[in-house]
C-alpha cells in the first residue's frame, strides 16, 4: 500500500460532481491512505449532482491543515459554495504554503482562485472556468493532467484516472 500512514482531506459541499469526490476516495483507501471527509459545516450529509450522497467526518472550520499531507478538492457546483467558506479557502492557503499536495478537479479551481495561490502556476480546469482562472493569474493548459509542483490538475471525471495516477505518485513521494 502506497500510502499508509498519509491522511489526505476530501472537500465537499452540496452538487459537487459525485466521481470527483468518490472515484479519488476510494483509490485513496485502497492505496492505504485516511480519508477525512471535510464539509463546509452547512450539512452533515451532502448530495452530489447525480444524487450519491457523502457523510462529513469534520466541518472545516475544526480541522489543522498541517495533519494532513493533501487535499483532494473535487469539482461541480461545490466549488463555488466552498469558496465562501474562510476556513476552506485558509485551508487551500495552508497546504500550499506547506508544500502539501493539492489535487484539484474541473471547477475546483474557483477555491484555488479564491485563495489566492496560482498567480503564475500553470494548471488546467473544465473549460468553462478557464477565464476564471487565467484572470487570477493562472496560465491554463488544455491537458488532461498538470502536475506543478505539489498541485495536480484536471478538466473533467473523464482524466481521473490520469489524476488519480499523479496524486498517488505525489503523495507516495
Amino acid at each position: 500500500m502506497k500510502l499508509k500512514n498519509k491522511r489526505i482531506a476530501l472537500f465537499v459541499e452540496a452538487d459537487y460532481q459525485d466521481m470527483e469526490v468518490h472515484y479519488p476516495r476510494y483509490r485513496l483507501i485502497e492505496e492505504g491512505a485516511e480519508v477525512v471527509v471535510i464539509g463546509t459545516g452547512s450539512a452533515e450529509k451532502y448530495i452530489g449532482k447525480n444524487g450519491y450522497p457523502v457523510t462529513v467526518d469534520m466541518n472545516a472550520d475544526l480541522v489543522e491543515p498541517t495533519t494532513f499531507d493533501g487535499l483532494i478538492i473535487p469539482g461541480g457546483w461545490a466549488p463555488d459554495k466552498m469558496r465562501l467558506s474562510k476556513p476552506m479557502v485558509e485551508f487551500v492557503q495552508a497546504m500550499t504554503e506547506h508544500s502539501k499536495v493539492i489535487g484539484c478537479i474541473c471547477h475546483g479551481g474557483w477555491l484555488l482562485a479564491s485563495a489566492g495561490v496560482i498567480k503564475g502556476v500553470k494548471l488546467t480546469s473544465y473549460i468553462a472556468i478557464r477565464d476564471d482562472l487565467v484572470n487570477a493569474g493562472a496560465v491554463w493548459v488544455d491537458q488532461e493532467v498538470v502536475v506543478t509542483d505539489k498541485l495536480i490538475t484536471s478538466r473533467k471525471p473523464d482524466d481521473l484516472p490520469a489524476f488519480m495516477r499523479e496524486v498517488i505518485r505525489a503523495l507516495a513521494g
